[in-house]
């Protein structure tokens, strides 16, 4: 087990520059992250800088390229816009623990049929290092896991983001009840002793 965690920090020190130690989380600046996204609606396909679209969130202001496909696609601006910057909250700590097990691994499964590498290879991976990375300040966004994804290029189903967020929303409802689970043991373990 020490191993395997070894080996799976040690990549991912190398993908995202991110390293752990016993006192935390550290950040080392990050190499690769993304710099385009292609956004697809449908037939439409926009490729973008991850800025441009980060302004798009922070601000609500579109580009004239993406007011164009949105409209061309019949998507609302607001609702894109809510979907990708409303925060999940996460326990960063227990997040890891539940993307590197057997359910978070279905759940990085599911996001990566909207969110994904555009070679589709190795699709799980680079989403979990794009969430450790994005719930450093104990919240996750689509728009964080955007920024942060570990290829120069993300592809993103634009007619799925809502998925996407509702998978997000859902993982951090496993880790909320990892966490009650925890502590009602521990509870009872502390009636007992």
């Amino acid at each position: 087990m020490r191993l395997r965690f070894l080996h799976l920090a040690a990549a991912l020190v190398a993908s995202t520059g991110v390293f752990f130690s016993s006192n935390g989380v550290f950040e080392m600046p990050a190499a690769n992250a993304a710099e385009r996204v292609v956004l697809r609606y449908r037939i439409f396909r926009q490729s973008l800088s991850v800025a441009e679209l980060a302004q798009f969130a922070e601000t609500g202001e579109l580009s004239r390229s993406l007011r164009s496909n949105l409209a061309r696609a019949g998507q609302d601006p607001v609702t894109v816009r809510r979907y990708l910057t409303e925060p999940v909250r996460v326990n960063p700590v227990f997040l890891d623990r539940v993307l590197n097990s057997p359910v978070g691994n279905a759940l990085l499964d599911e996001i990566s049929q909207v969110i994904h590498t555009p070679s589709r290879r190795a699709d799980r991976q680079a989403l979990r290092a794009a969430l450790v990375l994005s719930a450093r300040d104990g919240q996750v966004s689509l728009i964080e896991v955007l920024q942060n994804y570990p290829t120069r290029e993300v592809q993103v189903d634009g007619d799925r983001l809502e998925v996407a967020y509702r998978q997000l929303r859902r993982l951090s409802g496993n880790i909320q009840d990892i966490l009650n689970r925890g502590a009602r043991l521990r509870d009872l373990l502390n009636q007992i002793s």
